[in-house]
């Protein structure tokens, strides 16, 4: 959320893009991003303009960024997380992409996250996860 929405980590997630400008991401991202954007307004923290310039930079960074499919290997995989770490479904398959998208060799690709559990299972898997 941070490249959508004004928050303690966008200065330092924008810098992070600038730098290396290619995005891989979940196929589900796109609908993750949408609810906590409607999360947000029905909260009070996100005006209807705020949704709309936010969902603008969504479709931005979608029309760049890498999907990864929903697959059997990234089911697999997720099921297999959910075993071993306290994730949530959304938060494995998030996983499991990055895994089957490099292979199985976390230590070639970044994995950026906010989420505290998301990262510490990231970082069991072998991941580097900038802060």
């Amino acid at each position: 959320m941070p490249l959508l929405v004004g928050e303690a980590g966008t200065v330092a997630r924008e810098a992070q893009l600038r730098a290396d400008p290619v995005m891989l991401v979940w196929w589900g991202t796109a609908v993750e991003c949408a609810s906590a954007l409607q999360r947000l307004a029905r909260e009070g923290a996100l005006t209807a303009a705020g949704v709309r310039a936010s969902e603008v930079r969504l479709r931005l960074l979608e029309n760049h960024w890498v999907e990864v499919e929903p697959t059997a290997a990234v089911r697999r995989q997720a099921e297999r997380l959910l075993r071993l770490h306290p994730l949530r479904a959304a938060d494995a398959l998030q996983l499991a992409a990055a895994l089957v998208a490099c292979h199985h060799e976390p230590t070639t690709l970044a994995f950026h996250t906010a989420d505290t559990r998301l990262a510490d299972a990231a970082r069991r898997e072998g991941f580097s996860v900038p802060a």
